[in-house]
C-alpha cells in the first residue's frame, strides 16, 4: 500500500481577525476576488503550502493581509464538513487574531478590499464562516477572563474606561465602572504615566500602560488573572 492510493484533499487555514475601535468589537473581512462565490465577504484564509506548518500558514496569511508579524494567534478548531466547500473537499483549521486596528496598515486595506466590520452588524459571509466566528467570539470570551489578552487590542497607552469599554465590547454586556476599576487595579498589573487623555473631558484621564513583565514573573508564582466576577 502506498500514499498515492489514499484519499486527496486540500488543507486550509481560515483567520478571525478582531480589532477594537470607536468602543466596538471589530472584524475584519474582505471581498472573496475567485470562484466560488466571488464577490462575498470572507475571513483572510490561504491553503497550506508543502513546506510550512499550519501556524506558518497563518501567519502568513496575517502578514499579507494586515503588514503586521508580531500578533497574537491562537489555533481555535477544525471544520471538516464534506460539503463545507462547494468546489472541492477542503478542511479548514480556523485561527482567531487579535491586532490593535490603528497598527492596521490602511494600503493593504485597500489592496485587498478589506473593511472592519462591528461583530453585531455582519454582512453574509461564505460557506461556513459564519460558524467559524461564533467560535472565535466564544473562545475569546473565555480566554478573557482568565488571560489579558484584550490588552493585545489597545494601543500601549489607555485609560481605564477606554479598557472597560473593550471588555464591554468582548463581554458584550455593560460593566459598573466602580467594580471594574477596583478589580483591575487590585491586580497590580497597570502602570499609571505621567500623562492624560484629554479628549473627552478637560480634566482629562491618566493613561496607563500593561506591566507585561511584572504579569509574567506574578504568573510564575501562582497569580491568577481572573475578571469572571465582574
Amino acid at each position: 500500500m502506498t500514499y498515492s492510493e489514499k484519499d486527496r484533499f486540500y488543507l486550509a487555514v481560515d483567520c478571525v481577525i478582531f480589532g477594537f475601535d470607536n468602543d466596538k468589537l471589530k472584524l475584519l473581512l474582505y471581498k472573496r476576488d475567485f470562484e466560488p462565490q466571488k464577490g462575498m465577504w470572507s475571513l483572510m484564509g490561504g491553503f497550506l503550502r508543502k513546506n510550512e506548518t499550519l501556524d506558518d500558514a497563518a501567519y502568513r496569511v496575517l502578514a499579507r493581509i494586515t503588514g503586521l508579524r508580531n500578533i497574537y494567534l491562537d489555533q481555535l478548531s477544525v471544520f471538516s464538513e464534506l460539503d463545507r466547500d462547494p468546489a472541492d473537499r477542503v478542511i479548514s483549521i480556523a485561527y482567531f487574531a487579535l491586532i490593535n486596528i490603528l497598527d492596521y496598515d490602511q494600503e493593504l486595506l485597500r489592496q485587498y478590499g478589506a473593511q472592519w466590520f462591528t461583530i453585531d452588524e455582519l454582512p453574509d459571509l461564505i460557506f461556513d464562516h459564519y460558524d467559524i466566528v461564533n467560535r472565535a467570539l466564544r473562545r475569546l470570551k473565555r480566554k478573557a477572563k482568565t488571560q489579558p489578552i484584550g490588552f493585545e487590542l489597545l494601543p500601549e497607552n489607555f485609560t481605564i474606561t477606554q479598557l472597560r469599554n473593550l471588555y464591554e465590547a468582548i463581554y458584550q454586556r455593560q460593566i459598573e465602572p466602580a467594580n471594574f476599576r477596583r478589580k483591575i487595579m487590585s491586580m497590580g498589573l497597570l502602570n499609571r504615566l505621567p500623562m492624560k487623555d484629554k479628549n473627552n473631558s478637560r480634566k482629562g484621564a491618566f493613561l496607563y500602560s500593561f506591566n507585561k513583565e511584572k504579569y509574567e514573573m506574578l504568573t510564575a508564582k501562582g497569580f491568577s488573572f481572573d475578571l469572571s466576577g465582574i
